[in-house]
């Protein structure tokens, strides 16, 4: 899984943990398993829209989405490109119920030279398939699929570098994507948004080296806040560990307004994830340590609470409330204390205060997805070395 730039506001968020006084601890309930929708290396991620559940990702060098319903019967399934080869690595649904999915395809021959880049790395949560050149993904593609499986539109960005989007947000004046693109020093975080029928604007990008953009939230105002990573100096201000995580403001006129760094001496930082009401998580690693950092942000960037959990890292969080990832270690509010990494999914209220876990079976590798439906719950997708399995709250 896996970040920036213009006028840093650099701040190091040593934050003291939420302390609450909790007589009794919480009891940490199972998860229980809806279905397992396919093998890592063909599934990056799912989606909800009313009582359906689209899984999207990429087989046989293709990029896909197909639908099923609950009890995990396949309702529909569409191949979303006919490239010789092509990616699907994110999906937002809007409130018409359609199906934004953003990935990356090759250029059409004649459009733009390549330029000889160095590749960005793969974020951990999308596997690029053998059979398809890294190289060739040179276009950022938008896909918008009706809820009965229509392919609606097919848009496609040409580039000059090699790229690989992360993370896409959706609203009813169209979708922003976000990402990393190959430069001739290493590789930059991108933002690029579209209208509702699908045209694209401008790219943006943030950084010049060592950032990456993993996590786009479009506000009411037009502004956009993108978190990531950064390893690199931006605008004067030096890295303060070996790699900062990072708040981007960007105005609606794809300016970027302020960064905030968030550093731990000697050590790297990255945001993953990042919900609408700005709940941030991602992971810590100092020291021979790794931690999963969950920080609730005001408007203004000011972390209201914060949290540092043992874990393997990566962590993904939704809505205000839920942050999910692969816990290592005792938790002091909570009744436990995993002897192996296991993935654990912590409740907040709104004032930050712990108040439900729910823990999903061992032997699982990564989070891949947190969501909420109105319909189904909480959904919470992980990936073992031989599957990929949607979770939820409710018992079946």
């Amino acid at each position: 899984m896996k970040r920036f730039v213009a006028f840093v506001v650099l701040v190091s968020l040593v934050i003291a943990p939420v302390s609450h006084a909790a007589p009794k601890k919480i009891a940490v309930k199972t998860l229980q398993l809806l279905t397992s929708i396919g093998t890592p290396e063909e599934v990056s991620g799912v989606v909800v829209s009313g009582n359906t559940i689209i899984i999207y990702g990429t087989k046989a060098s293709k990029a896909y989405a197909r639908a099923i319903d609950s009890t995990g019967k396949e309702l529909w399934n569409l191949s979303l490109d006919q490239s010789a080869a092509s990616i699907a690595t994110a999906a937002a649904v809007d409130s018409s119920g359609d199906i934004w999915i953003t990935g990356a395809t090759p250029l059409t021959t004649g459009l733009i030279t390549p330029s000889p880049t160095a590749t960005p790395f793969d974020p951990d949560k999308t596997v690029i398939p053998p059979s398809v050149f890294i190289g060739d993904l040179q276009a950022v593609a938008l896909w918008k699929v009706s809820a009965t499986g229509s392919l609606l539109f097919t848009y496609t960005l040409p580039t000059s570098s090699v790229l690989f989007p992360t993370a896409i947000s959706v609203d009813k004046s169209g979708a922003s994507v976000v990402g990393i693109i190959a430069t001739d020093k290493g590789n930059a975080g991108f933002l690029v948004n579209a209208d509702s029928t699908g045209a694209f604007s401008k790219l943006l990008k943030i950084g010049i080296s060592s950032t990456t953009s993993d996590a786009i939230v479009r506000h009411i105002d037009g502004s956009f806040t993108v978190t990531g990573s950064s390893s690199e100096t931006l605008m004067g201000k030096k890295v303060v560990g070996i790699t900062d995580g990072v708040l981007v403001k960007v105005s609606k006129s794809l300016k970027i307004s302020s960064v905030v760094r968030s550093s731990i001496a000697k050590g790297k930082r990255i945001w993953n994830s990042a919900s609408s009401s700005l709940l941030l998580a991602g992971e810590v690693t100092a020291s021979n340590k790794t931690e999963t950092a969950v920080t609730k942000f005001s408007t203004s960037f000011v972390p209201t609470w914060t949290y540092r959990f043992a874990s393997t890292g990566p962590a993904l969080s939704a809505g205000s409330t839920q942050v999910f990832f692969i816990s290592t270690g005792a938790v002091a509010q909570l009744n436990w204390n995993p002897k192996t990494p296991t993935p654990l999914l912590v409740t907040f209220d709104s004032k930050g205060v712990i108040t439900a876990a729910n823990s999903g079976p061992i032997g699982q590798k990564e989070v891949l997805g947190l969501l909420i439906s109105k319909e189904l719950g909480v959904l919470a997708l992980t990936s073992s070395a031989e599957s990929v399995s949607i979770f939820t709250l409710l018992t079946r």
